[in-house]
């Protein structure tokens, strides 16, 4: 089974390669983005594996059905960039990966509020220039303080156990609570309740119509003045232009995001010689109380090892007649 690999990068060539092998699965690892000038490049592969800023809207899944394509697997948990409705009409079946690495994300996450109270990029840049004043460097002691956690599963789960670890009062917000986040001491509350109360807010949930820009103007305004807000989910949780009219008023203290709702065009390629044309991300860049990670909060090798043995395993099932971990939209 002809198996082709879009926005492969030399970590996912070697998890893949280092995994065991399912018998007649052949591999071919393309490192352009999906989208309509590359879909002629899965021709004749039956199978399709896609990331998260891989385009599967209509148009390219129109293409794939017609060059032979059956299955797309994706190596992720989320799906919101899959055309789903035009995907069951063309027959085309989507796997994917629920859960890989929790603890990657969750603490990636952790890293992104340390790194922002204590200060560390600048205290590294200061330092590196023989730079070791004190000053601006003063950060606070998150014993104590009240943490709210965005959605609350596997991720947001292990997001809220580790701040418990801290010191921290948990609140959380989730259509559906979690017994183990409620074993933590957390209390559910509504949105509004959650922002106003949290001095540190991180964002675990999907991305789908309901929670698309869950954080704008008006749920901004309802935060604490000076609260930090995290975002390892999805970039579309947030309204960014509006972050940045927060940051300007002091609203917003701390503000650390490991995705972007555009970052399609930008990240997992290097563009340092190239001037950066999202007038949006380079406002953000300006703020000192910033950090923009490139959705790397997924990228330990325990996340890539469990991502390419599921991935694997959900190929060789639906080759079998047995899929495992389809996604239905239902």
């Amino acid at each position: 089974m002809r198996t082709i690999f879009f926005s492969s990068q030399n970590y996912d060539r070697d998890s893949f390669l280092a995994a065991e092998q399912p018998a007649g699965i052949e591999l071919q690892f393309q490192p352009a983005r999906l989208s309509l000038d590359t879909v002629a490049l899965a021709q004749g592969h039956e199978a399709v594996c896609a990331f998260i800023n891989d385009d599967l809207g209509a148009a390219v899944l129109e293409r794939l059905a017609a060059g032979g394509t059956r299955l797309i697997a994706l190596r992720s948990a989320g799906y919101n960039h899959v055309d789903l409705p035009t995907a069951k009409r063309l027959g085309l079946a989507i796997v994917r990966v629920p859960a890989y690495s929790p603890h990657a994300v969750a603490e990636h996450a952790v890293a992104l509020i340390l790194a922002l109270n204590r200060r560390l990029t600048r205290a590294y840049n200061r330092t590196r220039e023989g730079d070791f004043r004190l000053q601006g460097l003063t950060g606070f002691d998150l014993v104590g303080k009240t943490v709210g956690v965005v959605g609350t599963g596997q991720i947001g789960a292990t997001f809220a156990k580790i701040m418990n670890g801290f010191g921290c009062k948990l609140l959380a917000y989730d259509p559906y609570p979690n017994p183990q986040v409620e074993a933590l001491g957390a209390r559910y509350l509504s949105l509004p309740q959650l922002l106003a109360e949290s001095q540190i807010i991180s964002l675990h949930c999907p991305l789908n119509e309901q929670s698309k820009h869950l954080i704008n103007r008006q749920s901004l305004a309802q935060m604490q003045p000076g609260a930090m807000l995290i975002n390892t989910g999805r970039g579309g949780l947030v309204d960014t232009p509006a972050l940045i009219d927060a940051l300007k008023d002091g609203r917003l203290g701390y503000l650390g995001l490991d995705v972007y709702e555009e970052e399609a065009q930008l990240f997992f390629e290097d563009r340092s010689d190239l001037p950066l044309q999202d007038d949006v991300l380079a406002r953000l860049l300006t703020f000192p109380n910033v950090i923009v990670t490139a959705h790397q909060a997924f990228l330990t090798r325990e996340a890539l090892d469990a991502i390419a043995t599921i991935t694997l395993r959900n190929i060789s099932a639906w080759a079998a007649g047995t899929p495992e971990n389809l996604v239905t939209g239902d």
